[in-house]
């Protein structure tokens, strides 16, 4: 297959000798790299690589003063420069260009931003080496077609974009799109291999239909639950499921078959846990504008389920725990109780001020049918969870709303 991207919803095309001739006579570069169109973006990191310049991905959705705020600058149309035309390496097919990115890449960078959501976006910089760290390249991927699933100037999206670029693999653009224009272009395009967030994966569900073609599906991102796991085996029933654990600051670094992650004999030395809480050596870090000390506090809460070898499963992230009345309330252990009820699609819980309590524990809830109602999903949770954990405030909605990465908003 000679098709580079494919995008469903805006029926956009291109073939893998378009997107060289595109950058092949490419006349401007712009280290800051803000746009909607996920094809520019993949374009705009591929010339960078090709001429050597290093790139800064920005969010399209960014807001003028977000933007000011994290660069300092007002307007970046004064970065434009003209590309001298010998800059270029000719490449006359794709296999010349995935040999050129990895030989021109020793001294290239890609910063990006952090999501955001316990603070302030952080700037981190990664060399081709370290965003590469995790890319399988051989004959057996060469065939796959990738459903694109992330924000493409996120870690995740970045990552996808290079494990499906350096095997010379076809992108299907998934990220953004109606659940049922997703199913449908899995079929139509024969997609082999998805990474998304739970959340994605919970908006395909549930489905009657299934699909065979897909041979790999990873989740990462948020905590994964159990129901949600066992529903993607029958939606993938040729795939094999793994949850990643992943960070801006280090890209992909563990990955299970489960909730339980295993770490490498290699980064046992790297990783520590204290207080529950996951730390991760310098090591393993891009360079970020930010400082810590040699050991990066994740502020993801884990429970250990051995200590030799080193097993551990994800709780929640410090952010998101729930403090309401003296009381810690880990909002995915409540979604999981919910999800337990029939006809559930999707539940989100977040806090709310409250003056008495500090907060109080809401949720927004996604159901197909009309027969539940409050008190039918307190009575429920009453007999699974204690009594300050249950919602206060129980509100019906069409959707859950999702971040710019793609995961559930908890703020």
């Amino acid at each position: 297959m000679n098709l580079f991207y494919h995008d469903p919803n805006q029926g956009v095309s291109v073939s893998w000798n378009t997107f060289i001739d595109d950058i092949s006579n490419s006349q401007t570069f712009n280290p800051y790299c803000s746009s909607d169109s996920f094809y520019q973006i993949f374009k705009c990191i591929v010339l960078s690589m090709l001429i050597q310049e290093p790139i800064i991905l920005l969010d399209a959705d960014f807001s003028e003063s977000e933007l000011f705020k994290l660069t300092g600058e007002k307007s970046f149309s004064k970065f434009n420069k003209r590309i001298k035309r010998d800059i270029i390496p000719v490449i006359k097919n794709k296999a010349e260009l995935i040999l050129s990115l990895q030989n021109t890449s020793v001294n290239w960078d890609i910063s990006l931003y952090s999501s955001g959501s316990t603070g302030i976006p952080k700037k981190v910089k990664h060399s081709f080496n370290s965003i590469t760290r995790f890319v399988k390249i051989s004959e057996r991927n060469a065939k796959s077609v990738w459903g694109f699933a992330f924000n493409p100037s996120h870690m995740a999206g970045v990552q996808v974009f290079f494990q499906a670029l350096l095997n010379g693999n076809t992108i299907i653009r998934l990220f953004d799109l109606p659940a049922n224009d997703i199913k449908r272009s899995i079929k139509e395009n024969k997609i082999t291999h998805i990474s998304a967030t739970p959340t994605f994966y919970s908006m395909l569900l549930p489905c009657d239909d299934s699909f065979p073609s897909v041979l790999r599906v990873t989740s990462g991102g948020e905590k994964y639950n159990s129901k949600t796991t066992s529903q993607l085996s029958l939606l993938f029933p040729n795939a094999k499921i793994t949850n990643v654990y992943a960070t801006t600051e280090t890209g992909t670094l563990l990955a299970s078959e489960n909730d339980i992650f295993r770490i490498k004999p290699e980064y046992e030395h790297l990783i520590r846990i204290e207080n529950n809480e996951l730390l991760i050596n310098n090591v393993l870090m891009g360079n970020s504008d930010f400082s810590f000390d040699e050991w990066y506090r994740t502020g993801d809460i884990i429970e250990v389920v051995t200590n030799v070898p080193l097993k551990f499963r994800f709780v929640s992230r410090k952010s998101d725990m729930i403090n309401t009345g003296g009381y810690k309330v880990n909002p995915f252990e409540v979604e999981e109780a919910i999800l337990e009820i029939p006809n559930i699609k999707n539940v989100r819980v977040y806090s709310r001020p409250n003056s008495i309590l500090g907060n109080i524990v809401c949720c927004d809830v996604v159901c197909d049918n009309d027969v539940i109602d409050e008190m039918w999903i307190r009575t429920f949770l009453q007999k699974r969870i204690q009594e300050f954990k249950i919602p206060r405030f129980i509100r019906f909605v069409e959707k859950i709303a999702v971040s710019r990465t793609g995961k559930t908003k908890r703020n």
